[in-house]
């Protein structure tokens, strides 16, 4: 190869259209196939368990459980660990008027805390933090009955506050209700 052919620029593309080799859109292609499926399900009627109660308060928060961890069982070594988030309500029942306070989870709808609103609950301002409460209660919502300390933070102090002025205003209805008044 000379010099001239090594640093030689490339021609120039021809200007007229009968020269240049004219470019093919590719053709899209429809799918006919249609599939049916495999198993045919039925539609079921699926009941939350509180089809016969009211929301009387809810809002979103985080809530956390005080305990010991799996590799911690029986160290005694407890720490808070967090069970999910989603919008913590007060229900009320239509027939008996009971209340009680449940969490579940926001994307698989799992029961993360359910509990009367026993009035001998108090709840505490959480140490360094004036967005979050920590109570203990009785819990059920792993289906057996079970004492447990919870955290629940908010996104800001004024949730907070107002979330405990329901909460202890619900208390107060429940403790009349148990005295029978």
């Amino acid at each position: 190869m000379s010099e001239e052919e090594k640093t030689a620029t490339p021609a120039p593309a021809p200007a007229d259209a009968e020269e240049a080799p004219a470019k093919e859109e590719p053709k899209e292609e429809e799918s006919t196939a249609q599939f049916e499926p495999v198993v045919k399900l039925e539609e079921v009627e699926v009941k939350s368990g509180e089809e016969d109660e009211e929301t009387v308060f809810g809002v979103r928060s985080k809530l956390f459980l005080y305990g010991e961890t799996l590799l911690d069982v029986g160290s005694g070594n407890k720490t808070w660990k967090e069970r999910g988030i989603g919008e913590a309500r007060i229900l009320r029942h239509k027939e008996h008027q009971r209340l009680r306070l449940l969490m579940r989870q926001e994307k698989t709808m799992k029961v993360i805390v359910n509990h009367a609103l026993d009035p001998r609950i108090k709840l505490e301002p959480n140490v360094g933090s004036d967005r979050s409460w920590v109570w203990s209660a009785f819990d059920f919502a792993e289906g057996e009955l079970k004492e447990t300390v919870f955290a629940l933070r908010f996104a800001d102090s004024d949730i907070a506050q107002e979330f405990k002025k329901n909460f202890e205003e619900c208390q107060a209805e429940m403790e009349k209700l148990l005295a029978g008044e």
